[in-house]
C-alpha cells in the first residue's frame, strides 16, 4: 500500500469550525477515487437526501437510498438509471458533514485513534479497518468497523471475554456481496467509549479482501499513516 495520502479537493482552511478554527481536508485512504458527484440532477437529489438520512438517523446506505426514493417520489416509479451508487452517496455525505457537522474532523481523528489502538490490541489476528472511519466520512452514529481474519471465531470471542469486553453477536453480509456467500458473524461492542463492530472472516477470505481496490480497507500501518495526516487532533 502506498504511503501517499489523498486530500479532499477542497483547499485547506476554507471552512470555519467556530471560535476562529478552520478545518483542513480529511485525508482519504490511498487509492480512493476523487469524490464523485452524480451528473444527473435527480441522482444528486436522491444522493443528498440519502446522505441526510445517514447523517441524522444512522441508516445504512441501502435503507437510506430506499427511503430517499420513497420521500421524493411518494410511491411513484423511480425513473430508470436514477438510483445513485454508493460512491455518489459517499460524495454527498462528505459534503453534508463538511457543511453541517463541525465535530466531524475531530470525530474522524478520535475514532481512527481508537481503531488503531484496538487493532494493536488484536495484533494476534489479521485486522483491517473498513467502512466510514477508514474512508473518513463518519456520521455521528457510525461505528468503527474492523474486519478480523482468523479461522477460529471462538478464539476471538474468548479473547474478548478474557479481556473483560462485553459484546453482542449478530451477522453482517459478506464484504464480497455475492448472493451465494453466507453472512458472517459480527460482534458489536463499545471500546474506549466508541461503538465498534468486529466482522469475523475465515483466514482464506483475506486473499480476496486484498484484491481489487485496496482503498476499501487498511491494516494497522495504513491506519497509522492516515492518522498521522488526519486533521482534527482536537481531542
Amino acid at each position: 500500500m502506498s504511503d501517499a495520502l489523498t486530500a479532499d479537493a477542497l483547499p485547506p482552511d476554507t471552512r470555519s469550525l467556530g471560535a476562529g478554527r478552520v478545518a483542513a481536508p480529511i485525508p482519504r485512504p490511498p487509492g480512493t477515487p476523487e469524490p464523485v458527484q452524480a451528473a444527473d440532477p435527480l441522482r444528486r437529489e436522491i444522493a443528498a437526501t440519502a446522505a441526510r438520512l445517514i447523517a441524522d438517523g444512522g441508516l445504512d446506505y441501502g435503507t437510506a437510498k430506499r427511503r430517499a426514493v420513497q420521500s421524493l417520489f411518494d410511491g411513484d416509479a423511480l425513473p430508470r438509471g436514477a438510483m445513485p451508487d454508493n460512491m455518489e452517496v459517499d460524495a454527498a455525505l462528505r459534503e453534508h458533514l463538511e457543511l453541517f457537522d463541525d465535530a466531524h474532523a475531530a470525530r474522524v481523528a478520535r475514532m481512527r485513534r481508537v481503531a488503531l489502538a484496538l487493532m494493536q490490541e488484536l495484533s494476534d489476528y489479521d485486522s483491517y479497518l473498513t467502512g466510514a472511519v477508514w474512508k473518513g466520512i463518519v456520521a455521528e452514529h457510525a461505528p468503527i468497523h474492523i474486519q478480523l481474519f482468523h479461522d477460529d471465531v471462538k478464539d476471538i470471542e474468548i479473547r474478548l471475554l478474557n479481556d473483560g469486553i462485553d459484546f453482542e453477536v449478530g451477522e453482517i453480509a459478506h464484504f464480497r456481496g455475492d448472493s451465494g456467500r453466507r453472512d458472517v458473524e459480527a460482534l458489536m461492542m463499545v471500546w474506549r467509549g466508541e461503538p465498534v463492530m468486529l466482522s469475523l472472516y475465515p483466514q482464506d477470505d483475506l486473499r480476496g479482501a486484498l484484491r481489487g481496490t485496496p482503498a476499501e480497507r487498511g491494516d494497522a500501518s495504513g491506519v497509522a499513516r492516515l492518522l498521522a495526516a488526519t486533521p482534527g487532533e482536537l481531542g
